[in-house]
């Protein structure tokens, strides 16, 4: 375990957490050194953690092995609280826009449920 992280990162609800446990083993670890590496250090490279243009504040967590690409989309609460939702195996070079548009929804209720 990381004693101060930079940032720290929960999950809204399960679904990265259901994503992530279909995952094969050597994705599975790629992704955990990701998102330490996401939690441990400042400037965050491009390659693993880039803002998506145009999805009010929805931020793209990107873990390639091999030729296969899994995006997983998150946003920040409170300036350092990575907040993760869903994920995905991409399949072609465009991300679709349903999984955009459900990472915005998702966002939505966390901030809307939180609020209560």
């Amino acid at each position: 375990m990381i004693d101060n992280p930079i940032r720290n990162i929960f999950y809204y609800k399960n679904y990265y957490p259901d994503f992530f446990e279909k995952l094969k083993p050597e994705v599975k670890r790629k992704f955990n050194w990701t998102l330490q590496l996401i939690s441990t250090i400042e400037r965050i490279p491009k390659k693993y953690f880039e803002y998506l243009t145009g999805a009010t504040e929805i931020y793209e967590i990107r873990v390639e092995v091999g030729c296969d690409i899994y995006p997983a989309f998150n946003f920040f609460d409170k300036g350092q609280l990575l907040i993760l939702v869903n994920g995905f195996q991409k399949k072609t070079q465009k991300t679709r826009k349903s999984k955009i548009e459900l990472a915005k929804k998702l966002k939505k209720q966390y901030f809307d449920e939180k609020g209560k």
